[in-house]
Formats: structure tokens, sequence, C-alpha cells
């Protein structure tokens, strides 16, 4: 589905990739470990097309989407959640959902917002509240769930449960590998924490100082590897 060959990418005159790699999982989960740093945001911000690379090439479905706008690459099926918990603060949660649907062709824009909301039902609690008053685990949920909106083939993740309550966490990654399993979504998702990411991935790649230091196969069997690379 994903896959980036050799590249190089950074900010400015600063180089925060050297030479990665990375093939994503056709149908399943891919994930990206590394601590602070490690250089796990410029990868998925160049997957996406937020940042261009100085080397290297980015093939989506088979196509070199390396020059392609991040509007082109949405267009083709990727979608990208920033970490952040990232909304429309002053709309509600019902608007930061209908404004994404509103965008969508055809009939089914409300069956999409229903969809959404079915995925993360906690919303529906909240529906009629403003973004900039929800918790931080509902403004991620309804980060994913504006997201999926879109309907991608491929859904990008960056740190979704990062400083967010154990129980919405469990939530969200059930969230996940529903999508993943049930619906043949595929996921990249970028984590610190490997527990899940190796439970859920059926590929991994650890990151340190922007250069790939291990990948392969993900379960149980893989977090002695993982562990080493991120030297924990």
């Amino acid at each position: 589905m994903l896959e980036l060959q050799h590249v190089d990418a950074g900010y400015d005159a600063t180089r925060v990739l050297h030479d990665v790699s990375l093939h994503g999982a056709p149908q399943g989960i891919a994930a990206v470990l590394g601590h602070n740093g490690a250089g796990k945001t410029t990868m998925l911000r160049t997957a996406i097309g937020l940042i261009r690379p100085t080397g290297g090439t980015v093939l989506f479905d088979g196509e070199d989407v390396t020059a392609l706008p991040p509007s082109a690459r949405v267009a083709r099926g990727m979608a990208y959640v920033p970490q952040g918990q990232q909304s429309f603060e002053q709309l509600t949660t019902r608007e930061n959902l209908q404004v994404v649907a509103d965008r969508r062709r055809g009939a089914r824009r409300a069956a999409l917002v229903d969809q959404a909301l079915g995925r993360f039902p906690a919303l529906t609690e909240v529906i009629d509240r403003k973004a900039g008053l929800l918790s931080g685990g509902q403004r991620q949920q309804l980060a994913i769930a504006r997201a999926l909106i879109t309907e991608p083939k491929l859904l990008i993740l960056d740190e979704p449960t990062e400083g967010i309550q154990p129980s919405v966490v469990a939530e969200i990654e059930h969230t996940i590998l529903s999508l993943s399993a049930d619906e043949g979504l595929s996921v990249l998702l970028a984590v610190q924490h490997i527990d899940f990411a190796l439970h859920a991935a059926q590929r991994y790649t650890v990151l340190a100082a922007g250069r790939v230091t291990s990948a392969g196969a993900g379960g149980a069997g893989a977090q002695d590897a993982v562990r080493q690379a991120m030297a924990i």
C-alpha cells in the first residue's frame, strides 16, 4: 500500500530522515516506533506530502506520489491524523464531522457521519458541545472520526493515544484493530510505546536519529529486537 524508498527529508537545511525505507502492510497495521526526536512525525508528514523529500521515492498503491501535494494524496485514499487531537475548536462535534462530510459527493454524506459516530459512540454524548470544550480523549476520537469520513484506504495516525486517559486509550486501540481486521483498512501508526504496536502490527519499523535501526514482522516475537533497537 505505502512504501518509502531511501527517503531523505527534513526542514529547510536540517536533515531529519536519512535513507529511510518503509514497507506498509497491504491490509493491516504497520507501526513506526522510536523515542521523541527519532523522526516519526517527519516520516508521516513526508508520507502524506506535507514535507517534500530531498531524496528517495514515496509510493502509494504502486504509484509514485513523491511530487503530489497532500490534497492529491487524500484524493487517492490517504488520511492523516496528526499528533495533538486537532479539531475546529469553535465548532461543535457534529459540525466538525459535517464540515468534512460536506466535501464528499452524493447522498452518502449523512451516512458517513452516522458511521463515524458508530465507531466512537461516546461522541454522541457530546454531539452539540464545542470541540474546544471536549476532553483530550474526546478530541482524539473526533479527529480520527473526521479522517474516517473521507473513506480512506490508508489511515496515518501520529501518537493517537498520547496523553489520553487509559479507558479512552482502550477504546481507540479497539477501534484501530476493528477497522483493520473487519473493514480491511490499512493503518500506519507512529508510537513510542511498543506493547500495543507490536500486538496489533503486521510490520514494524524502528527509527533512531532519523535512521531505520530495525524492521520486520510484528508480534510478540519481535519485542526483543524492538527493545534492543530502542535501547529499552
